[in-house]
């Protein structure tokens, strides 16, 4: 019998368990099952033994398999630091340890792959490791609101038994604080050796806001962890690399900046954080290896250095003879502007490529024992591969291609730049801009879960390393079920999306699955027909063109008719249900906000009755965040009262302080590029 067919078992009639049962008697010991607990018939739970000297974040992955292994069958394990000193004849082993070589000899936990993970289950045992990678003297850093705590380079141990939980025993983590899990009789794990390591070593920039050290820890972080996309191998960022250099060098050292065609070299005017370098300075070399040395040799695991060009992409490069010579003369014709003098230039991914190399080639010089290399984006006007040039062994190109969430007419160039990049690249990182094709950032179900399984696929087939998405803002009523599916491609891109979402609507909703699944169904496929038939970047200001009376009608019907299915159903079904229907009236509320503002734009902002409809509308919200369940909404991303911080433009279009500028007027109306 195989793996999956075995755990069956747990879940048959009593009588028909017992037959089973009896079968298996007749069977040898290799094939019998390994019983992790069965307090019914009077077997205690094995014990969980933790690796003595066991990492932090190693420690708190047995501390949850403890805890569920007690919500499944009512009575949770021994937790043991370090075997007794007589070893049990039944035991689930966390992390590799002396005792565990002992029991099993033939076994390879050398793990040669990153991140490998392994779950083993023979002769009463079951083992749960991996590749594990840490230096004690260096496991806190600072993050960006809280301290990176349990720092660890590779977290092999504690990814194998959130797989183990979730691949086996069956715990679906739904949403933040909102977990699916069977009372069991008992556990019986059959004989298996599973290993398997993630190909895409950088995930947790997947959801920058649940990255370690981005926020305090809570549910939306323990949701990340479980789901293996927060602890991973390789910390990408998805910057730029030379914001600071101005401040710090360009009073002293202007030679070491890009000169305008009139010769000058200076800051960006307003912004002197995107002042770009002058690339073929050699001195520019020297200072940045001086600079990047004092950084490796203080922190050890440092593994990546951002080297990208400053952002603003359309002003500021370069214009001096030895720059523009490592430009490729046949790269395509591009534009930039110093102020209001425009120079007619050339693609610059040759340049970029060649100011990679030279860095990368002094980092390896300077330190030939480190794993160390440098990131540069594939970005702005280097967006197309290079032509006479290709990205050494330790540089890793950051692709900035945006196909995910986009229609077809805008995927198709960015898909070829990137097979490009990959053609060319030993490494490749995938970091799009989202944007908001059909309000993303306002919390509309803008959700692609098809389009997603086909995304990470093509990735993968262009070997990435890693992931940075900019930005998901964590509106969980509204877009949970495409978290849910990026989770698991980022772990897995190989994943079966239509399975992996038909077992979420069935494990979540019980007796509804089916309309929750042809609800989502509903909305995947509008934003799908939205972003194909509107082709402005500007779109979601056009939402209620698609997301009309009726198309919320079929949606709300599908929520009815799901409510009804779960009539006498058990609570945490309906509780779940409420969850979505709370993101669809949110939906509706966005939406209507966005048609009064667009009749109050078209009065030239003096509309009064669509004004004061809108400001009710914002008082509907008010209410709405203080009744929504947690996590529902991100309402920090969404109606800020404009003026109340740096982030308040992005409600640019729901409130009369702040309607459409003429400039994005201009665009929905003769839509440029994505």
């Amino acid at each position: 019998m195989d793996f999956q067919g075995f755990l069956l078992l747990n879940w048959l009639p009593m009588s028909l368990r017992a037959l089973f049962a009896l079968l298996l008697l007749a069977c040898d010991l290799e094939a019998a099952g390994i019983v992790l607990a069965d307090p019914s018939a009077g077997v205690a739970p094995a014990p969980v033994i933790v690796a003595p000297g066991a990492p932090l974040r190693t420690r708190e992955a047995a501390a949850t398999l403890a805890e569920y292994l007690g919500k499944l069958c009512g009575a949770p394990p021994e937790v043991l630091d370090g075997p007794p000193a007589s070893l049990p004849d039944r035991a689930i082993w966390v992390g590799v340890q002396p005792a565990v070589k002992q029991l099993f000899p033939g076994t390879d936990f050398e793990f040669a792959h990153p991140e490998e993970t392994l779950i083993l289950a023979k002769d009463g045992h079951l083992v749960l490791a991996g590749r594990d990678r840490w230096d004690p003297a260096h496991m806190e850093a600072k993050g960006r609101l809280a301290t990176k705590t349990g720092l660890q380079q590779e977290y092999g141990t504690a990814n194998a038994v959130y797989s183990f939980l979730q691949d086996q025993l069956g715990i679906r983590w739904l949403w933040p604080g909102e977990e699916e899990w069977e009372r069991r009789d008992s556990l019986v794990i059959a004989p298996c050796e599973i290993r398997y390591h993630p190909t895409i070593r950088a995930r947790s920039g997947l959801f920058v806001k649940l990255s370690l050290g981005d926020n305090k820890e809570g549910a939306d972080e323990l949701w990340a962890r479980w789901q293996r996309v927060q602890l991973d191998s390789m910390d990408i960022s998805g910057g730029h690399g030379f914001g600071d250099w101005w401040e710090t060098y360009g009073q002293a050292h202007p030679e070491y900046f890009a000169a305008a065609p009139d010769g000058r070299r200076q800051a960006i005017a307003g912004n002197p954080h995107n002042t770009k370098l002058c690339a073929s300075n050699p001195d520019v070399w020297r200072q940045w290896i001086a600079d990047t040395a004092d950084r490796v040799r203080a922190d050890p695991l440092l593994r990546v250095i951002n080297v990208s060009p400053n952002d603003g992409f359309t002003s500021g490069h370069c214009t001096c003879a030895k720059c523009l010579a490592w430009d490729h003369p046949d790269g395509a014709p591009v534009e930039w502007g110093f102020g209001k003098v425009k120079f007619q230039g050339v693609s610059q991914s040759d340049r970029d490529v060649r100011f990679a190399n030279t860095l990368a080639r002094l980092l390896k010089q300077e330190f030939p024992e480190r794993e160390l290399y440098v990131q540069l984006n594939a970005y702005g006007l280097a967006r197309n591969p290079p032509l006479g040039i290709a990205p050494d062994d330790n540089v890793i190109i950051s692709s900035v291609a945006n196909f995910h969430l986009r229609s077809p007419a805008d995927r198709t160039l960015a898909m070829q730049q990137h097979t490009g990049w990959g053609a060319k690249s030993k490494h490749l990182m995938w970091r799009p801009n989202l944007g908001s094709p059909a309000g993303l950032s306002w919390g509309m179900p803008d959700v692609a879960m098809t389009q997603a399984g086909d995304d990470f696929q093509f990735a993968a087939k262009h070997h990435c390393l890693g992931l940075h998405f900019d930005l998901f803002w964590l509106h969980w009523a509204t877009q949970g079920p495409h978290y849910y599916a990026l989770a698991h491609l980022a772990w897995n891109p190989g994943t079966d999306i239509a399975a992996l979402m038909d077992d979420y609507y069935l494990r979540g909703f019980g007796p509804a699955a089916a309309e929750v699944k042809a609800y989502w169904q509903l909305l995947e496929r509008t934003r799908m027909e939205f972003v194909a038939e509107e082709p402005s970047r500007h779109r979601a200001f056009d939402l209620p063109k698609k997301y009309t009376p009726e198309l919320l009608s079929k949606a709300h019907a599908h929520l009815d008719a799901a409510e009804q299915r779960l009539a006498g159903a058990d609570e945490r079904y309906r509780r779940r249900l409420q969850f979505i229907q709370c993101g669809l009236d949110y939906t509706t509320l966005v939406v209507d906000t966005r048609t009064w503002m667009q009749r109050f734009e078209a009065s030239k902002n003096q509309d009064t009755e669509a004004k004061a409809k809108v400001l009710a509308n914002w008082e509907i919200a008010a209410r709405m965040k203080k009744d929504f369940p947690e996590f529902a909404i991100n309402w920090q991303a969404v109606f800020r009262e404009p003026g109340a911080g740096p982030e308040s433009d992005r409600v640019m279009g729901l409130h009369p302080k702040l309607p459409l500028s003429g400039r994005v007027l201009r665009e929905l109306r003769a839509p440029g590029l994505e």
